[in-house]
């Protein structure tokens, strides 16, 4: 691992959000070095789809000039809509015309596009951030795993959940939101899973009822991407043994006894191994107070539950308002900091906000008719 003795724009994190600030920096004329812990860009997949909003991800991909070659990108049909209740019965279906404003993308395609529009070694990989020390002045030393170390003038923590820079800023700590996922795949689904393809359709779908349910997605390789989900105990996942792929499958459905076969089905025929996840968040309205040289965007800042959608578009225009406020204040730091946690702070508490509602819309005992009446207000 190469490094300099000193950086002075220092990213954590090649996410999506570390990715546009750099690439608005870059459009600017400023340098930046982004350090992530993966091996290399192909280390591990991306996650599933993302609809991107017009007003948050949509606006930092214009910020940062790939606006027309993300609609390149982006999955015809991918805004259709599903809701299902516990005996498969559709209870809301909204075709994709292609005038939506939350086109869909996946998130591997995205993140490409954002590594490619970056000079070549901007990222620097297999570089996990260990430590880190205030100097003083502004100016922090950043420890690798490998052992080396710098200086940088601004340190920027884009490196999610479990962030190593936020407790520069913040004592706060991601809590458990009361859901768990356990994550699956059926793969080449027309083909190999025809009737689960059918029942999921071509976009976004639900299946809600009694405090639980599924949430997936058509894919663009033609996978079927589902989180199981359901209120549980913290611990429960920890019961579950995830080596035992069959055993782990059992474990699942004796909470979905009562559900229509079909429902039931996306768990048995899954392919490859089950994912467990908890669902953590920071609390609603995190902030802390102007710390010299250093801030936070994307989930390292506001790390919310996903039932609003915004995790990743809010990443994003953090992304590309830092970037901004950074060239509009050169050689004033923390005017540039200022100025763009005053944007970040409310606009993260109210997506917070409507994360938690969002939680509570689609698992209650009314499930899935929250959920209906929300999609049709939209239409009001």
């Amino acid at each position: 691992m190469n490094t300099t003795p000193h950086q002075p724009i220092t990213i954590v994190g090649a996410g999506l959000g570390g990715l546009v600030l750099a690439r608005v920096l870059h459009l600017n004329g400023i340098e930046s070095a982004v350090f992530d812990l993966d091996a290399d860009r192909e280390a591990r997949t991306q996650g599933g789809m993302l609809d991107i909003h017009e007003e948050t991800g949509q606006a930092a991909l214009r910020a940062a000039g790939l606006y027309e070659e993300f609609r390149a990108r982006v999955h015809p049909g991918g805004e259709a809509l599903r809701v299902l209740d516990k005996q498969a019965r559709v209870v809301l279906e909204q075709k994709d015309d292609g005038n939506g404003d939350r086109p869909e993308i996946d998130r591997g395609d995205l993140r490409d596009l954002l590594l490619d529009a970056l000079p070549e070694d901007t990222v620097r990989w297999g570089a996990k951030v260990t430590g880190t020390e205030s100097l003083g002045g502004g100016c922090h030393s950043v420890t690798l795993a490998d052992g080396a170390t710098f200086t940088t003038g601004l340190l920027i923590g884009a490196d999610g959940a479990w962030s190593r820079i936020r407790p520069l800023l913040s004592e706060d700590r991601p809590a458990y939101t009361g859901i768990s996922f356990v994550e699956l795949d059926l793969l080449d689904a027309d083909a190999r899973h025809p009737e689960s393809a059918g029942l999921m359709g071509g976009g976004m779908f639900f299946a809600l009822g009694d405090d639980k349910g599924f949430l997936g997605h058509r894919e663009t390789d033609g996978s079927l991407h589902i989180y199981t989900a359901l209120r549980a105990a913290e611990d429960w996942l920890s019961t579950i043994d995830f080596a035992d792929t069959e055993g782990a499958k059992a474990a699942l459905l004796e909470h979905f006894a009562t559900w229509a076969p079909g429902l039931r089905r996306l768990v048995t025929d899954a392919d490859g191994p089950l994912t467990p996840r908890l669902i953590h968040a920071l609390p609603a309205g995190h902030r802390w107070q102007r710390v010299p040289g250093v801030t936070l965007l994307g989930d390292a800042a506001h790390l919310m539950s996903p039932f609003a959608g915004e995790g990743a578009n809010l990443a994003m225009i953090d992304g590309a308002d830092l970037g901004l406020a950074i060239a509009g204040h050169r050689g004033n730091t923390e005017a540039a900091l200022s100025a763009y946690e005053a944007t970040l702070f409310p606009r993260s508490e109210r997506t917070a906000l409507e994360s938690a509602q969002g939680q509570e819309t689609l698992f209650n005992d009314r499930a899935p008719q929250p959920l209906v009446d929300m999609f049709s207000s939209f239409e009001a």
